[in-house]
């Protein structure tokens, strides 16, 4: 039986691009699918580039311009990975043209442009989703199994941490994730808000109520050369600028379900490339995952006898284990884009059934309600509840 076919437009071609590119392409030879993705078009501003990576990604065509797209008969799945601020406006359209659409993190960078792409997708009853890619590394489904199946008791803590260092020299210029206008905010939109998903993801809970603190340690940077420039390969003028997003960002949390939590995200922390670190503590045991060793699960039990109690490390490659049925062998690991290929997986067979995929537009509304109480507080210097 032919397998119904599901044209998709991609809008945004650089970083996220790149990797939701290679998803599409690569979903079909992992996952036995009722579907098939189509790769007709890829949107960006200059023509140059976007024709140059339609040819490199492997896309049907390109275009310059996403209303035209969106428009368009043929095209049945939008996918947004363009610039934070764009985001709200996008997808709005895209629903509103009956298209379903998945849209890279930020949902938006207000809370009330999130409530507006959620009501959006709410009122019209299609298949929305936001890329948390995390959430589809096996051993972060795995950790959320643990806690579902009530392996670790009543949930005390979480704690985590994200910490990158790809600004920290100051003579990087301002590129866009540095500008509030665009951004929203800086680790703490970019960071903070993984470990937010993480946290609402793996414990099944809301926050409560939140206190923040947040600085910005360089608060001037050159201004770009080449406005077109990604996360690497910017060049600088010699004009300055003003950084207008945060450096670093912290803050506590009280959780619906009674537990506590500790939040740190910064791009200044000197050897940690893409540390996103983070911990819960149960009445029974702990759970303990970092991106950086991604195929890894530390776990501790307090039933294991005495004198035998301690972290282990679980190999989150066994066939059993979330997605990797379609992979390799155990212990042969997979990558950060095989995160990519589950969630545009779950994301197609959401669509082809007609079924809700997570996460969705509720939980990016959700996201931004925690970063903006957490701006608040930081603002106020004061707990701020939701």
């Amino acid at each position: 039986m032919a397998k119904r076919k599901l044209n998709v437009a991609l809008i945004g071609y650089q970083f996220m691009g790149k990797a939701h590119s290679n998803a599409y392409r690569q979903v079909g030879r992992f996952f036995d699918l009722d579907v098939e993705p189509v790769m007709k078009v890829l949107v960006g501003r200059s023509e140059k580039k976007v024709k140059a990576a339609q040819e490199l990604f492997g896309w049907e065509e390109y275009a310059t311009n996403w209303e035209d797209v969106i428009s368009r008969d043929d095209i049945d799945i939008i996918d947004i990975g363009t610039p934070n601020d764009s985001h709200a406006l996008i997808s709005v359209e895209a629903l509103k043209a009956g298209k379903h659409v998945l849209c890279e993190k930020p949902l938006a960078i207000t809370v009330e442009d999130a409530k507006t792409s959620y009501e959006t997708a709410k009122q019209t009853g299609l298949i929305n989703g936001i890329c948390h890619n995390y959430r589809k590394a096996p051993a972060v489904a795995l950790a959320k199994q643990f806690v579902d199946e009530g392996r670790l008791g009543k949930i005390r803590h979480f704690r985590g941490t994200y910490l990158q260092d790809w600004i920290l020299d100051p003579t990087v210029p301002l590129v866009w994730r540095l500008d509030k206008t665009i951004a929203g905010s800086g680790s703490h939109g970019d960071l903070n808000a993984h470990l937010i998903d993480t946290a609402r993801f793996v414990m099944g809970t809301e926050f409560a109520e939140v206190s923040g603190m947040a600085d910005t340690f360089i608060k001037k940077r050159p201004l770009l050369a080449d406005t077109e420039g990604g996360l690497t390969g910017f060049t600088a003028s010699q004009e300055m600028g003003d950084v207008t997003v945060d450096d670093v960002t912290a803050f506590l949390a009280r959780f619906e379900n009674g537990a506590t939590g500790t939040f740190e995200a910064t791009r200044l922390a000197p050897g940690r490339k893409n540390y996103n670190r983070w911990e819960i503590n149960g009445e029974k045991g702990s759970i303990a995952f970092n991106l950086e060793r991604m195929n890894e699960l530390e776990v501790y039990v307090t039933d294991d006898p005495q004198g035998l109690q301690g972290f282990h490390t679980i190999q989150a490659t066994e066939s059993f284990m979330p997605y990797m049925s379609a992979y390799w062998p155990v212990a042969h690991i997979i990558g950060y884009e095989h995160t990519f290929i589950n969630l545009v997986k779950d994301f197609l067979e959401a669509v082809g059934n007609n079924t809700p995929f997570n996460p969705d537009f509720y939980d990016g509304y959700q996201n931004q309600t925690v970063l903006a109480a957490v701006e608040q507080s930081a603002n106020s210097r004061q707990w701020v509840s939701l």
